[in-house]
């Protein structure tokens, strides 16, 4: 039986892209505004765009933020999609310091306006840009990313900050900006997260949304 992919809809994403992209790729979506449907979700997808303080005070007052942190305790797969992987974190700096729901361990920063060589650049990061691995490496078989191994993929990237795991080995593809690694991929376990929109990133984005709804 088809794994039925639960989309959650706060009020803080474009659902019809992210909706599109996951149909597309044949999967049984059910998108909800009801927290008492995590419960229920075989795979959970949880977007986000726009401020990190917005999207967490969206996620607490409709009832999310308890919802997703019992759902990751079940161990099933849950996908975050840019801010969506942000607000997984335990904290951002964008506009003051805020809490995140705490599920990985580390914060939320701005990316640099200035390149490693000291030049100014442009933020915020738009556009497209290659996954690497990690400096420490990270091996993506049987990973999020184990479809796009081998390969020299580029994803649309649309963000000013970006997540600083904790553990190192938690990060699972950066990219390069600037000369700065940012992180671009997350996974622990059964949680994953992009901070690209892989809605928007072609083929090489279906290809990760098939293999999550795979998984």
């Amino acid at each position: 039986m088809a794994q039925r992919i639960t989309l959650l809809d706060y009020g803080m994403c474009n659902m019809l892209n992210v909706a599109r992209a996951f149909e597309h790729v044949g999967a049984d979506l059910h998108v909800t505004e009801d927290p008492a449907d995590v419960a229920k979700a075989d795979r959970l997808v949880v977007p986000g765009v726009g401020a990190f303080q917005d999207s967490m005070q969206e996620v607490a007052s409709r009832g999310f933020g308890d919802a997703i942190r019992r759902y990751v305790e079940t161990g099933r797969p849950l996908l975050g999609i840019c801010v969506g992987m942000q607000i997984l974190f335990e904290g951002s700096e964008e506009f003051g310091d805020h809490p995140g729901l705490g599920i990985l361990r580390g914060q939320v920063k701005a990316i640099p306006n200035v390149t490693t060589s000291g030049e100014p650049q442009r933020v915020p990061h738009i556009g497209w840009n290659h996954l690497v691995e990690p400096a420490q490496g990270r091996d993506w078989t049987g990973t999020l990313l184990a479809p796009l191994k081998g390969r020299d993929p580029a994803v649309y990237f649309v963000h000013s900050f970006a997540a600083q795991p904790a553990d190192a080995s938690d990060r699972l593809a950066d990219c390069i900006y600037g000369g700065h690694r940012i992180c671009a991929v997350v996974q622990r376990g059964n949680v994953m997260a992009t901070q690209f929109h892989p809605e928007r990133s072609g083929e090489t984005g279906l290809a990760v949304v098939r293999h999550f709804v795979g998984m």
